[in-house]
């Protein structure tokens, strides 16, 4: 896409434009997580629920990948609206650095912390057993997911939306195709069960990382990354952790609301955590259409802000939250009519089955109010306000849901969680549509054109 056309095409045009590659990208992102389950669910419950225990754990190495990669892009974003070529080459070159910085740093802390952190939650034996087995492989491929998210931001914030989805799909295609061959030992492979799933997705992002490379290598491509940067900048490399770090703990609290909700729902029974991490799977599914539409939206939004497009930034907010709503609408209706259909896809047994159906049929009333808050961290995080961006967060998957969830599972049993989703989703979506309007009523525009900094 070319550059200008972010500042001149129609906004709905646009949105869809951004925001269909995105979604294709996030439908092939949670196809690594759906495929592995599928798959491992036909190993045993046991090994299904080992990676329901482990995600909080392995949404961390994504979490800070993608958090920060929201950094670069927005500041990439920003200075390319502004015309400045010069300092979004610095802005990709210094994050690209930090995101290696990163990886190893995950590496050893979670690989570290695998073992204690499953028998916080079980005693032992098979299920722990095997979660460590597939944490051993999956985080030596940190460094790998950090630099290959720093590249997609990097391509998103430049408009090169179809690029970064055909790196995704090229990498989830692969992943489905070796996961049965590695997990079950098909042809020339051999058996090597939950851990064959581990080094399918590592193999996976190894490849969608050097496509990026592929095409930055041939490609003019508008941003150009320095091997070694002239120097480093504190003031831009605080400008990408200021997002950076807001987003990444805006992916990190539904880690933590997981790790409180199976606190809750364990002494119930374990069957519980499993339909939670059904839900959690489906959710990423559910979602991807937003949250693409959201991805597409972001470099859109802060390109116009850079560039001083006042009115365009404001009808970008609106167009998204219209698109989101409907989208939002289709995601409920599935949950309505076929939640037994959703549920069979993870070999759940009768009684899972059972649970499975009423959870999502509840959860899925906070969908509608959830794309206030969606739509309005988003915004935020393009307009540089990570800060504001997180309170959103904080209210919707800790600060709300986390006391309901304890008084209603207290009062109505494990239903009680169920609930909670959605009455934590239209609180906070009240709350995210109220701070969206405040904060951009007090930003102030240079009247040369450029965004200034936000009224205090």
């Amino acid at each position: 896409m070319n550059q200008e056309d972010m500042r001149t095409k129609p906004i709905t045009r646009l949105l869809i434009t951004m925001g269909i590659p995105m979604t294709v990208s996030m439908i092939a992102s949670s196809l690594y997580n759906i495929v592995d389950s599928m798959f491992v669910s036909m190993l045993s419950q046991g090994a299904m629920t080992a990676l329901s225990l482990l995600f909080p754990l392995q949404n961390v190495m994504s979490s800070v990948a993608v958090g920060f990669g929201v950094g670069i892009n927005a500041l990439c974003a920003k200075h390319l609206g502004a015309g400045d070529g010069e300092q979004a080459d610095r802005a990709a070159s210094e994050g690209l650095w930090l995101s290696i910085l990163h990886g190893m740093i995950i590496t050893v802390v979670c690989l570290l912390l695998a073992r204690p952190f499953l028998t916080m939650y079980h005693p032992g034996g098979e299920i722990v057993e095997d979660g460590v087995t597939y944490a051993r492989i999956v985080f030596l491929f940190s460094v790998i997911v950090n630099v290959q998210i720093a590249w997609q931001k990097i391509f998103q914030s430049a408009g090169w939306m179809v690029t970064s989805m055909t790196a995704m799909l090229a990498g989830a295609l692969l992943n489905i195709a070796l996961d049965p061959l590695m997990i079950f030992g098909i042809g020339p492979f051999p058996k090597m069960g939950i851990a064959g799933a581990a080094l399918a997705t590592g193999i996976s992002q190894v490849v969608s990382l050097v496509y990026y490379l592929i095409v930055y290598r041939r490609k003019n491509f508008p941003i150009r990354v320095r091997m070694f940067p002239p120097s480093f900048s504190g003031e831009r490399a605080r400008a990408m952790y200021s997002v950076g770090s807001a987003a990444a703990l805006n992916l990190l609290l539904p880690s933590v609301l997981i790790t409180g909700l199976n606190g809750i729902l364990a002494p119930f029974s374990s069957i519980y955590v499993f339909v939670l991490g059904i839900y959690y799977k489906l959710q990423n599914f559910l979602y991807m259409a937003a949250n693409g539409l959201v991805q597409g939206m972001r470099p859109l939004m802060a390109y116009n802000y850079g560039a001083g497009e006042k009115k365009r930034v404001w009808g970008i907010y609106h167009g998204a939250l219209k698109i989101t709503l409907f989208i939002m609408a289709a995601g409920t209706l599935v949950c309505l009519v076929l939640p037994r259909q959703l549920i069979t896809l993870f070999s759940a047994g009768p009684q899972a089955l059972s649970i499975g159906t009423t959870a999502l049929r509840i959860i899925c009333i906070g969908f509608l109010p959830s794309s206030l808050s969606v739509v309005a961290s988003g915004c935020l995080e393009a307009l540089g306000k990570g800060a504001e961006s997180f309170l959103i967060s904080l209210l919707r998957f800790i600060v709300i849901i986390l006391p309901c969830a304890v008084l209603l599972s207290r009062a109505f049993g494990p239903v009680g969680v169920w609930h909670a989703f959605w009455i934590a989703e239209v609180l906070a979506g009240v709350f995210a549509w109220a701070l969206f309007r405040r904060v951009f009523k007090r930003l102030k525009w240079n009247k040369t054109g450029g965004a200034a900094a936000a009224a205090k």
